[in-house]
């Protein structure tokens, strides 16, 4: 949809022979990450302008999974309630390269399930919410071109108009335009196997079905139909080889004919409602930032789907880079914070490669991946190994870099007991947030940026947290200088 125009006016020329500073940021993309980063910002009343080159949604409806750490997220912005009335909860479980095992019992989370959800509806939801908050989105809207200067970046799309903002933000995908035309390199690997996915019905008995996916299933982790609902199921199976016509989705004959390389039957496959292929390839952006422009999602990092982790790093590096994007464009940034959008965000997607090129061949048939599958399959009997897998996959382990400190100091607070309610529920406005045990600190001239609460009751095992807009905790102690200190280092200088 095309939200409403903003009504503040236009910044003024700032620069000779140049276009007004029009908008504060403009997003390329309005997929999942760019739609939570605009929203994002409009917390902090940045004029975001969304552009996005598709006129409609896409038609199909597949399924992505959103994890522990993304639907915490979801819950520190009041979200959770309305994408969970449009997803179905199931256990955290089987996650890393589909080895069957439960999860841990004793997450340290409130929101320990996978919530499978439809892209379309998740990307509708998110749109939704940022524009509510005054995002402008523009369809249909192509970037093609842009130049950047010491004070903003002027937008060339499609049809020739151009936009102006302070910042420019790629979140176009893993064939971003932005990416591209910055010049940063995509350094990985290409991809060395693809696999088809779609929805279709099939023609056999259920029991016929069941009984040769058991059957290949036990050395062929690329293949399964399972039910989807409507007489639908969700198949998936290895590609001959890598298609060379990427970008355009396979046929139903293609289906047809892979289907019975592997089971050596077709099912009776019919009347498909999407379908897809997807490869291996992994890369990397070199850099997060260069000036003015910025990527993230798949704009930044690109990897198979395996542990389906691929949505929920995008919406991460949103909320990540939202808030310390905002303190720049509104004057209180100290002068690295935009720096550490890169600095904590790259080392991440680093991971992530990492584990899903090391699923990647655990999905191997060959017998020395098979091997590796299986002793990977009994240490994972230990709970130390499920959960430290789990934690990975579903970004709970995450620890930031902020120094020598406790544990605790760099990793996400949980949804603890609070006074009144639960802690996610005071971080809805994307501030910082003082969790204080003691009742005898004070957030003093930053106060129009992080919140205070003082509850001696709070559910926690040191005095005093200072917590990021984006739930990592970035202080722990009870001094009050130091507490100056480390305000200084995250929100800037106190407001006079």
């Amino acid at each position: 949809m095309d939200s409403p125009q903003f009504t503040a006016e236009p910044s003024p020329v700032s620069g000779a022979g140049r276009a007004p500073l029009m908008f504060d940021v403009i997003i390329a993309g309005c997929g999942p990450t760019g739609a939570m980063l605009a929203a994002e910002l409009r917390l902090h009343d940045v004029r975001v302008l969304v552009l996005e080159k598709e006129t409609e949604p896409v038609s199909f409806t597949r399924i992505v999974g959103l994890h522990i750490r993304s639907l915490e997220l979801m819950a520190m912005r009041g979200l959770l309630d309305r994408i969970r009335e449009h997803g179905r909860q199931r256990p955290a479980a089987g996650l890393f390269a589909a080895i069957d095992k439960p999860a841990p019992t004793d997450l340290d989370s409130a929101h320990a399930y996978l919530l499978g959800i439809p892209q379309p509806v998740i990307v509708r939801l998110l749109e939704e919410h940022a524009v509510q908050l005054g995002a402008q989105v523009r369809l249909g809207c192509a970037v093609v071109d842009f130049q950047q200067d010491d004070e903003g970046v002027t937008v060339q799309l499609a049809d020739g108009e151009h936009v102006r903002s302070r910042y420019l933000v790629g979140c176009d995908g893993g064939r971003s335009t932005v990416r591209k035309l910055l010049g940063v390199g995509f350094l990985g690997e290409p991809s060395r196997t693809e696999t088809l996915m779609g929805e279709m019905e099939v023609g056999v008995p259920p029991e016929e079905i069941a009984a040769k996916v058991t059957e290949i299933g036990r050395t062929n982790k690329r293949f399964w139909l399972r039910p989807f609902g409507g007489g639908a199921y969700s198949v998936v199976v290895p590609a001959a080889g890598v298609s060379d016509r990427y970008a355009e989705p396979p046929t139903i004959e293609d289906f047809k004919q892979q289907l019975r390389a592997v089971a050596g039957t077709d099912f009776g496959v019919h009347s498909p409602r999407w379908l897809s292929r997807f490869g291996d390839a992994t890369r990397l952006a070199e850099r997060y930032r260069v000036g003015r422009v910025l990527l993230a999602g798949d704009a930044a990092h690109i990897h198979p789907p395996t542990g389906g982790q691929g949505l929920n790093l995008g919406v991460q590096d949103a909320f990540n880079l939202g808030w310390k994007l905002a303190a720049q464009i509104r004057g209180w940034a100290p002068p690295t914070l935009l720096d550490t959008y890169e600095a904590e965000r790259h080392p991440v997607a680093e991971d992530v490669l990492d584990n899903t090129r090391a699923q990647m061949e655990l999905h191997s048939p060959e017998p020395g991946p098979q091997a590796v599958r299986r002793l990977l399959t009994a240490l994972m009997d230990f709970d130390e190994v499920n959960r430290c897998l789990i934690e990975k996959i579903t970004a709970i382990g995450i620890r930031y870099d902020f120094g020598e400190g406790p544990e605790l100091l760099g990793r996400r607070l949980a949804d603890i007991d609070v006074k009144g309610g639960r802690l996610y529920g005071l971080l809805d406005r994307g501030r910082g947030l003082l969790l204080d045990r003691t009742e005898r600190l004070t957030v003093g001239g930053w106060s129009d940026r992080v919140d205070y609460v003082a509850d001696p009751t709070a559910a926690l095992d040191v005095p005093c947290v200072l917590i990021r807009p984006d739930g990592h905790v970035a202080w722990i102690g009870d001094d009050q200088q130091d507490l100056d200190d480390h305000l200084s280092r995250w929100f800037g200088k106190p407001a006079d």
